[in-house]
């Protein structure tokens, strides 16, 4: 049956029952391949709450290169994990906002009609690591919308209760639909993994980047320094806005980048340029900061890390969360050991850290920074985009709401609207 997406915004049911049907955006896995192609609307039977589970009513998600991979199927397919195998299909988007449609056995904190933000990690209740150690180290843990089959690429979307935070009332559906994955990401890597004080200095790859932009605001709320690196001098003129102390054009030390050319293996001299070139860096970083930095704050993995091995200072914290550049490292270790540097990993974020989160972005101290929003037809598309690299930051996709400007509550700081990019 053909699914009429200029019908989209509409229900004709009220919060506490839901429609037979809706109208989703799937993935199969006979057509994994190009976003363009893999992505197809269908109609789907919207599913039923369980226990402490809430079906939610999308307003607004969020795109993220997760399901650029999911769409592929690579650097390995979702079918064989997760709830995908019970269910055949798979349906993308990690971050949304929305509202509390109807509630499952045992979910008291939430009711139909409430605004919401949803975070992205899930764990069974029933791993003894939710109850004493973290979340994230449960072996049932996964990211809802890309390790599971209900993401926020559709009309309705099945969560855990516990993924729900309030929505800000300061934000439009599309301004809060846009944060969550990378923001809470980059919370955790500086607040609960380095424990960034007042007075540290920090390094930020990608600074003008999905994780930078949010990192550079951190450290300003927390009253650190940071510098960081970007591809432009448009792009560092927005990380001095959101806090930064200064900037750096990484073209200035290109020498600098671990490519497998310059690999002491392949090339020595070649490994000494680039040696060189990361100590100019260091002594840079250093004049801008006052001093080598406290913390690096790391995502960008082959090509950088030997250089934030180098340059952080003394029982100094290397925090990575990702490898975009690749994820086989290598770095002088004489570095860590002789100055007692630790290198930190983390992955997104608990309940309680996207909740504090989350507080930041409803006082105003952290904003959204979103290049477009696009209609709900446009989930392919910004998809293919982020797959050839022709996006220029933050995709919103209005699912339920009918405009940008729609959801805000209250006077306040929304989303900055910018072109971003590491």
């Amino acid at each position: 049956m053909a699914v009429d997406v200029s019908e989209i915004s509409s229900l004709d049911v009220e919060p506490g029952e839901l429609p037979r049907t809706m109208a989703a955006w799937v993935i199969r896995q006979e057509r994994e391949g190009e976003p363009k192609d893999a992505f197809q609307i269908e109609e789907i039977e919207v599913p039923e709450p369980g226990a402490f589970e809430v079906i939610v009513r999308v307003m607004a998600a969020g795109v993220n290169f997760n399901n650029v991979w999911a769409a592929l199927g690579k650097p390995v397919s979702v079918f064989g994990y997760g709830d995908h195998p019970e269910y055949g299909h798979h349906i993308g988007g990690s971050d949304a906002s929305g509202i509390v449609w109807k509630v499952g056995e045992g979910v008291t904190k939430w009711k139909p009609g409430d605004e919401v933000v949803v975070h992205c990690n899930q764990a069974s209740y029933e791993d003894v690591e939710v109850h004493g150690l973290d979340p994230l180290a449960a072996p049932s843990q996964q990211i809802w919308g890309y390790e599971t089959t209900w993401g926020s690429f559709a009309q309705f979307t099945k969560v855990q209760a516990q993924q729900l935070l309030p929505k800000p009332r300061n934000l439009t559906w599309v301004d809060s639909s846009c944060y969550g994955l990378t923001y809470f990401t980059a919370y955790r890597m500086l607040v609960d993994r380095c424990r960034i004080q007042a007075g540290h200095n920090v390094l930020i790859w990608g600074a003008a980047g999905g994780l930078g932009v949010f990192a550079t605001q951190l450290c300003r709320a927390a009253g650190a320094n940071a510098v960081g690196v970007v591809s432009s001098e448009e792009k560092g003129e927005l990380v001095r806005k959101l806090g930064a102390v200064d900037y750096i054009d990484r073209s200035e030390f290109g020498e600098m980048m671990r490519t497998d050319a310059n690999h002491p293996a392949a090339d020595r001299g070649a490994d000494k340029a680039r040696f060189k070139a990361s100590r100019a860096f260091g002594k840079r970083v250093g004049e801008l900061l006052g001093d080598a930095p406290d913390i690096v704050f790391e995502h960008v993995g082959q090509a950088t890390f030997p250089t934030s091995v180098l340059v952080v200072k003394p029982f100094g914290k290397v925090v990575i969360c990702g490898a975009t550049s690749g994820y086989n490292l290598d770095f002088d270790v004489r570095y860590l050991w002789m100055r007692q540097k630790q290198i930190i990993g983390s992955h997104f974020a608990n309940a309680y850290e996207c909740m504090r989160a989350n507080q930041l972005i409803a006082e105003g101290k952290i904003r959204p920074v979103l290049w477009r929003a696009m209609g709900f037809e446009g989930v392919p598309a910004a998809h293919q985009l982020m797959h050839e690299n022709g996006h220029l930051g933050k995709i919103a996709i209005m699912v339920g709401a009918a405009d940008e400007d729609e959801g805000r509550l209250e006077d306040g700081p929304g989303a900055i609207r910018a072109e971003v990019g590491a």
